[in-house]
């Protein structure tokens, strides 16, 4: 099966990632390193190089956008409200499984996995995602969040979050950039395009290796029903709603439905567990979401890999 020939190195570098931790030589502080590395410098440069050189669309897809974010949303509220009336959990734990449901790990598996799955014809879809992705799905659960702890979160707050969002996270600031930089009509001189594309090299295998190694923190553990609900809605729903969207709804080109899907179909994302130590609730149950998302996403994505038809990017 060609697919075997996307998936396999991807979750192979997870493994040889786990595996190092077992070792002397590779330990927690080399792991934070490692992913300060990726996340500040490596994958910033891969995206900002990536969007400088991508040739613009003509007009914004809005109905590739809410194809994503509007059933991103949907599968949060679901998994929020499911987790508060059929599962008794308090408001605040039950906002963060809504969160955990609806953010996925796309930067650090995603970007590899998009890439090497489409090539450089899923770069402007996938990277249009990603623009916003933090910044839309982490302002909507904090407030939230704000909301399920009893605080009252106003207009101006979320605004000023949201501008905070863009300029702390090196994500959204280096696509900001490139997308700055193409518009200006400008080109990378040969020798800083070769820099760039050096560094940007090592953000997919750096980053696969540092997912893997992060496993090892994780546990199966607390309450497993909130932890089943987050991989579903998120594994599950949330590809199964983009498809209805883009197939049935909105009008999307087959190519970037099928980018929309995969990403859609990407696990649970760490920034679910960071939210839950933050508020100090849920912390077990998103922990174990994480671990078991990220072990099931090598069958689910493979299969559904395979139902797209998606063959490995030259």
């Amino acid at each position: 099966m060609a697919v075997l020939d996307i998936v396999l190195p991807i979750f192979g570098l997870l493994a040889f990632g786990y595996a190092a931790t077992f070792t002397a030589v590779f330990d927690t502080v080399a792991n934070r390193a490692l992913a300060s590395f990726v996340f500040w410098f490596a994958i910033p440069v891969l995206l900002f190089r990536s969007v400088a050189t991508q040739p613009l669309p003509d007009a914004i897809p809005w109905g590739y956008l809410i194809s994503f974010y509007g059933t991103a949303l949907l599968v949060l509220a679901v998994a929020a409200i499911t987790a508060r009336r059929l599962l008794g959990m308090p408001p605040l734990p039950a906002a963060i499984v809504g969160f955990g449901a609806a953010y996925g790990n796309v930067v650090l598996l995603g970007t590899p996995l998009v890439l090497a799955a489409f090539g450089p014809a899923g770069t402007l879809p996938f990277f249009l995602l990603l623009a916003f992705h933090s910044l839309l799905l982490m302002t909507v659960g904090t407030g939230l969040i704000e909301v399920a702890r009893g605080r009252r979160v106003g207009a101006a707050a979320t605004a000023r979050q949201a501008v905070l969002a863009i300029v702390r996270n090196p994500i959204p600031m280096s696509l900001l950039a490139g997308l700055a930089f193409q518009a200006a009509g400008l080109g990378l001189p040969a020798a800083v395009d070769r820099w760039a594309a050096l560094l940007g090299a090592a953000a997919g295998p750096c980053a696969l290796f540092s997912v893997g190694a992060s496993l090892r923190g994780y546990r199966f553990g607390g309450a497993v029903r909130p932890a089943l609900l987050m991989v579903g809605l998120k594994m599950a729903l949330h590809p199964l709603l983009v498809w209805v969207a883009t197939r049935w709804l909105l009008d999307v080109p087959p190519l970037w439905a099928a980018v929309a899907m995969v990403t859609a179909a990407l696990p649970c994302g760490v920034n679910g567990y960071l939210f839950a130590q933050r508020y100090a609730a849920a912390e077990a149950e998103t922990a174990a979401a994480v671990l078991l998302a990220t072990l099931l996403s090598v069958v689910t994505l493979t299969l559904l890999l395979a139902g797209l038809g998606v063959v490995p990017a030259a």
